[in-house]
């Protein structure tokens, strides 16, 4: 039986610690979970225009392998941390060398990868195999990768003039950038200022540089863009231990990469501040609408890109009035239901279904984390140890589903 347990949730964390660009003058400092939260960002909107011709199987299987490939690469980079990708490069250039380099990577995540379950250690194990064919998503994923690692180096090259590896490694890019031109939406991204596609990619890439609970140290700092990641990733392995269906899975896991889109409008305001002052609360909320349809979906539908805006308001749940509604689609419509309603009756491909109680409970999972960690390095303020305590005693009886929340965090003493 499938599980989640601590150190699962530790390991996807402990992204928030590495440091990229480690031997080159950054701006600020460039962390892996938040390059992998742009990543799969950019994975997203790249599947839109991809998918759109596909038909509804195939782009569920699509939209499911970008999902969970995405978070496979993310625990093989975790594992490798030291090894600067010249070298991985020329490892993989050796079936042998790979073969034992990806062996020992396996071995290393199985303790809290099979948690999960068979199924999806198995899917794990097949997703690394060297006779696998390579397909679309491995396409989307890499360009993906390609352009939240291009868009960090077009953040430190100019700091950088006096450092003999740069043409070297800008060359690399422009070499990767043509390989990429043929693939739906490529183009479009790499234009920023001239596209609206481009515009969001920009866009988004902005919330590594927003700190969360800015007004109190934290080692580490994470920002709202890794927090974002951090939280598609628990609600990806929640929906496994739920028995999700595919799209309830994938629905869930871009949810939760996009549930903060709106803070970057608007800022990360803590619930204290929003609560402090009567409605202040629904007056924010109203604001980030506001902001979204002048910002985001007018963009997006004025370039001809509708579906796109649809989709991701419904991973934000426009219609609803939140992300953190349990909703489904049935003849063209948006349900708010529960989650009761949503294992048990619509827990189905054919109706679209996207968790929002489960989502809350990840987000707040994931902050608790935050705090935890802040405290176990040493920053033992009240402000922290008070986020913990009411976090706690919020979810010690609490269940959902299949998983006893308070049990989990217990796992933290």
């Amino acid at each position: 039986m499938s599980s989640i347990r601590k150190g699962l949730l530790q390991t996807v964390f402990s992204g928030a610690y590495m440091k990229r660009w480690n031997d080159k003058l950054r701006p600020a400092e460039l962390y892996e979970v938040d390059k992998q939260a742009h990543k799969m960002i950019i994975a997203w909107l790249l599947l839109q225009e991809n998918a759109r011709d596909l038909e509804a199987e195939e782009r569920r299987e699509l939209s499911d392998r970008i999902a969970e490939w995405g978070i496979f690469d993310y625990l093989f980079r975790l594992v490798i941390t030291d090894i600067k990708p010249p070298v991985y490069y020329r490892i993989k250039e050796n079936p042998e060398h790979h073969r034992q380099l990806v062996e020992w990577v396996q071995g290393e995540l199985e303790p809290v990868l099979s948690t999960l379950g068979d199924d999806f250690w198995m899917r794990f194990i097949a997703y690394f195999d060297p006779h696998r064919k390579r397909e679309l998503a491995d396409d989307i994923l890499a360009a993906a990768h390609f352009y939240a690692s291009s868009w960090e180096f077009k953040l430190i090259e100019g700091l950088n003039a006096f450092d003999d590896e740069l043409d070297e490694i800008r060359e690399s890019f422009v070499e990767q950038q043509a390989s990429f031109q043929k693939l739906k939406g490529f183009h479009e991204l790499m234009r920023p200022k001239a596209h609206a596609l481009g515009k969001l990619a920009n866009l988004c890439g902005q919330l590594r540089f927003q700190k969360r609970w800015s007004q109190m140290p934290r080692i580490p700092e994470t920002s709202v863009m890794g927090h974002m990641f951090l939280v598609a990733c628990y609600s990806y392995f929640f929906s496994v231990v739920q028995d999700a269906c595919p799209t309830r899975r994938q629905n869930n896991f871009f949810c939760g990469l996009f549930h903060d889109l709106p803070e970057m409008l608007t800022r990360d305001i803590i619930s204290p501040v929003k609560k402090s002052v009567k409605e202040l609360d629904a007056l924010i909320k109203a604001y980030e609408d506001e902001e979204l349809e002048r910002r985001v979906f007018e963009p997006l539908r004025e370039e001809g890109y509708s579906d796109i805006a649809d989709r991701l308001g419904y991973l934000l749940g426009t219609a609803t009035g939140s992300e953190f509604h349990d909703c489904i689609e049935r003849d063209g419509k948006v349900e708010q239901v529960t989650f009761e309603e949503l294992q048990s009756l619509y827990n189905d491909d054919i109706y679209n279904p996207k968790d929002g109680e489960m989502l809350k409970v990840c987000d707040e999972l994931a902050a608790y984390i935050e705090a935890y960690t802040a405290v176990r390095n040493g920053i033992s303020i009240n402000e922290l140890n008070q986020a913990m305590w009411r976090l706690r005693d919020k979810y010690r009886k609490r269940s959902i589903g299949k998983i006893h929340i308070g049990a989990l965090m217990s796992d933290f003493d």
